[in-house]
């Protein structure tokens, strides 16, 4: 809590603390009470990330890709679907333009990843070989071959052209018969149809139509016949290279855009500033004399070192003491320096050290001192709503012989120590009378750089109809590029 609104906090009443976290992200109301960020983090309603959260992470909407064709929706009566689903046949004689045997996937093509593509074998290409290969929407009419009729796209055996909403087709890539194994996909990052022939990729064009897309085949004189792999076997074109290749291009625009100097020195070295990691902050100085430029990291990069320096040394060995489970020293160490943070006894970041002691006795088996301690010190808390699931859940602990195979097991890792660690660490910070704003001690520049890139991510598959790979911070770091 900041200096000037430190008194504040001893008359809160219950219900106002939860009023406060229900609305978190009001300003003033962050500020009163730094702590329920934190024990919000606690409860797992805001996003994981790096120290205290990065947050705004996207979820991966459950999309399942297609897995056979479509029997229902079908150009019925001019071709025959195979008992497994996999295979079509045109057994009718063509007599009009309009007998076409079309056949939808059962699926539309997911739209949250890079690239999706399936493949068709050309087992015979019957009389004429009007074989196509293409991605319809669900509305298009199916006596059409793909790509006569708008919202369509289409790839043909016979003339190699490439039809897309129109009875013209422009020229694409060679002809296609007996024996050839044709792909059909889309690319989401850049917006295109591809298409490829016997492993090869034949050519794109701009997809300028939305989903729901189904990948689509065509049949359209006697005897042709094909067979569809949605992947459930290899492809032949090799998909896993031409995402890398995709991927390797990606990466190389971003390495294009030019930075300041040094820029990653500095938001490393802010975010071990702002978290108190003196001893690895100094290893980094040590390290970096003899590769970084001498240069002034926070005038260069617009850092202010003012408001994370501050007490350095005492946010560290907080820090440690919390994460070896030395809640009473840490209290002691509280009272002694900064007594603002621990007078009232109600507040939230008091609150998950009374609940950290609870489960550090726990943890090494004093079972009846913690009871005892539930009793004098978390008792206060209960009819408080604010804080009242998180009490439960760490009086469950007592209920299991294995408590950290249980479902309240999370109390017990060290993860939650860290989050106590931050709610003191930011708690500090913000009795820094140099501190601008108060919500600058809730993340480290590293993290608010890291959010930004998450927004602007976001923003850009939005613009996108939210088409492509849903952005997924935590992926990203786990892969390196």
């Amino acid at each position: 809590m900041s200096e000037r609104n430190g008194n504040n906090s001893s008359s809160r009443s219950g219900n106002q603390k939860q009023q406060d976290l229900n609305n978190n992200n009001n300003k003033e109301e962050e500020e009163e009470d730094l702590g329920l960020y934190f024990l919000q983090l606690c409860r797992g309603r805001l996003g994981g990330g790096i120290g205290i959260g990065i947050g705004m992470e996207q979820e991966s909407s459950e999309e399942r890709p297609p897995t056979e064709l479509n029997t229902i929706n079908s150009s019925g009566g001019f071709a025959v679907v195979g008992k497994d689903k996999l295979s079509v046949k045109y057994t009718s004689v063509n007599l009009h333009g309009h007998d076409v045997g079309v056949i939808q996937a059962n699926r539309p093509a997911p739209t949250n990843t890079l690239l999706y593509y399936f493949e068709i074998y050309v087992k015979d290409a019957g009389a004429k070989g009007h074989i196509s290969i293409g991605f319809t929407s669900d509305s298009f009419n199916m006596r059409r071959q793909p790509g006569w009729d708008p919202n369509s796209c289409g790839y043909h055996a016979d003339d190699g052209l490439l039809y897309r909403g129109h009875g013209k087709g422009d020229p694409f890539g060679p002809t296609y018969s007996s024996g050839d194994t044709v792909g059909a996909g889309i690319n989401y990052a850049n917006h295109l149809f591809f298409f490829t022939k016997n492993g090869q990729l034949v050519g794109s064009v701009y997809k300028d139509m939305k989903p729901p897309l189904f990948p689509t085949i065509a049949v359209h004189s006697l005897n042709e016949e094909v067979h569809v792999n949605f992947g459930q076997k290899p492809f032949t074109f090799d998909l896993k290279e031409f995402e890398a290749q995709e991927r390797m291009k990606q990466q190389a625009k971003i390495e294009e855009i030019p930075l300041p100097p040094n820029v990653s020195y500095g938001i490393v070295r802010s975010y071990l500033l702002h978290y108190g990691y003196e001893d690895t902050l100094n290893s980094f100085d040590v390290a970096s004399r003899s590769t970084v430029p001498p240069i002034y990291i926070a005038q260069e990069n617009g850092i202010d070192e003012q408001e994370i320096t501050y007490a350095l040394n005492h946010r560290k060995t907080l820090r440690q003491l919390i994460r070896e489970g030395e809640i009473d020293a840490a209290f002691g160490k509280l009272r002694e320096w900064y007594p603002r943070i621990v007078e009232d006894n109600t507040s939230a970041a008091c609150f998950l050290l009374h609940c950290q002691k609870f489960i550090e006795l726990v943890r090494i088996g004093s079972l009846e001192e913690a009871v005892k301690y539930g009793r004098t010190e978390l008792s206060s808390f209960f009819g408080l709503p604010v804080f009242e699931d998180l009490v439960k859940d760490c009086v469950a602990l007592l209920a299991y012989e294995r408590p950290m195979e249980s479902s309240v097991g999370y109390l017990l890792k060290d993860s939650q120590r860290e989050v106590v660690a931050d709610t003191v660490n930011a708690m500090i910070l913000s009795t820094n009378p140099n501190m601008k704003e108060s919500k600058n001690c809730l993340h480290s520049y590293l993290e608010r750089l890291l959010r930004q890139l998450t927004a602007c991510c976001l923003e850009r598959r939005s613009l996108s109809g939210d088409q492509g790979e849903a952005f997924q911070l935590q992926r990203m770091l786990s892969t390196g590029k």
